[in-house]
């Protein structure tokens, strides 16, 4: 598929979940934007997320959670396909499901490429007629630091720099150069506690990620204005919290809606994220086009790339989509070699970035991106051909060498689905 088919997942099973989700990610051009437990919950995340498919998996109590999910899917249907499964055999919950707009439901047992077939035809026809009504959402490009002081915060600055340079009108395969017409991006800094995406850029934003997520559902273009700061290179920059305490309160929901609104209005959105794998950061890697591990010649660092690789191929994640830099490449490692990496992680790098910790460093304390304080230098054009590289790039993710995922079981979950029965 050409499109991505955004899917809202809404679950109570936490049994079920697991190889749901792997399930899911394993059907190319398929994204989970967002996962819901509590049906109480899903008008909002509806509201706040864009998507195209509404999955339902409504046991373990189907009556009770369409009774409160029907209106919503009443009031969605144009916009959202809404697809039930469940084991209950009730014809009164099909016709009431029906009634209120579900667009397929599904009895188990039933074959999972059923439900795949499903997915593909109903979201490519409601995200076709949607991008003729819409523009296309920009790329979400998440960096991802493989320990502290690797560099992923001048990965993430600069790489936002770079894109904006770009000619949006020449083709992926042409020699992009600057224009005045370049594209719009935005660095948001999701280090919510010490992040210095602001500082790399020596900006004083007056507005942060904070104000955004008190109402991300209210977020319009011109509070997204407000709270983004204008950098000369044309990139937006939307600062970390001012404080601790706005750090806490911000959820991986509210995190998540803010990066859905502004991929509405950017064509692309690079995230210097937090150098850890919880829940928030699992969610924004399975939101984004592109998840790029950062990391060096050091073991800790191959050792936590290797680790975060496998978890998320186990959780079901297209690891298609992860690119491996290395990072400060020519500095004498004085054990690991490139090579040495490639076959520790059995897939190869997919940028090397040269060692050039002066320019870097002096760059850093100044505040100034390589474009402007070396726009000659080595490591200025290895970004820019990162970005370059992204700008072209197959929105599959096709462009990395990367291991196939292992193949899922299909037992658990669709091993009590079997043969395939439907009703609609």
């Amino acid at each position: 598929m050409s499109q991505v088919i955004r899917v809202v997942v809404l679950n109570t099973d936490e049994q079920a979940a697991p190889e749901l989700r792997a399930f899911l990610l394993s059907i190319e051009g398929v994204k989970i934007v967002a996962e819901v437990d509590e049906p109480a919950m899903l008008p909002s995340v509806l509201a706040q997320i864009p998507s195209e498919i509404l999955l339902l998996h409504l046991d373990p109590n189907p009556a009770a959670i369409m009774q409160v999910v029907g209106p919503t899917i009443e009031s969605t249907k144009d916009t959202v396909a809404a697809i039930g499964m469940t084991e209950d055999r009730d014809a009164e919950l099909v016709i009431r499901a029906m009634r209120v707009g579900m667009r397929e439901f599904l009895w188990k047992p039933f074959n999972p490429e059923q439900l795949s077939e499903i997915i593909r035809k109903v979201g490519t026809e409601l995200r076709e007629r949607k991008d003729r009504e819409t523009p296309q959402s920009g790329k979400l490009i998440c960096v991802v630091g493989t320990v502290g002081g690797v560099g992923a915060t001048c990965l993430a600055t600069n790489l936002a720099v770079e894109l904006a340079q770009l000619d949006p009108a020449a083709p992926p395969d042409a020699a992009r150069k600057p224009v005045a017409a370049a594209p719009r991006v935005a660095v948001v800094d999701l280090d919510f506690r010490f992040g210095q995406v602001a500082t790399l850029m020596d900006a004083q934003p007056t507005y942060t990620i904070a104000e955004l997520c008190d109402s991300p559902e209210q977020a319009d273009l011109a509070m997204i204005e407000r709270a983004m700061l204008k950098h000369s290179t044309g990139v937006h920059i939307l600062a970390r919290p001012s404080t601790l305490q706005q750090a806490e309160n911000i959820t991986a929901a509210q995190c998540a809606s803010v990066l859905a609104v502004l991929q509405e209005h950017y064509q692309y959105v690079v995230v210097d994220g937090p150098c850890r794998f919880d829940h928030q950061a699992r969610l924004i890697i399975e939101q984004s086009d592109y998840a790029i591990l950062t990391i060096q010649l050091l073991v800790p660092s191959v050792r936590n790339a290797d680790r975060l690789i496998h978890e998320l191929r186990d959780s079901g994640f297209n690891t298609e989509r992860v690119r491996l830099l290395c990072n400060r490449v020519g500095r004498d490692a004085g054990y690991l070699e490139p090579a040495d990496v490639e076959t520790i992680l059995s897939r190869k790098v997919d940028w090397f970035i040269p060692d050039d910790w002066k320019t870097s460093s002096t760059a850093v304390n100044m505040g100034t991106p390589l474009l402007l304080h070396a726009p000659k230098s080595k490591i200025r054009a290895a970004y820019r051909d990162v970005a370059l590289a992204l700008a072209g790039a197959d929105p599959a993710g096709t462009g990395a060498e990367a291991e196939s995922p292992a193949e899922s079981g299909r037992k658990g979950l669709f091993g009590l689905f079997g043969d395939a029965k439907k009703t609609r």
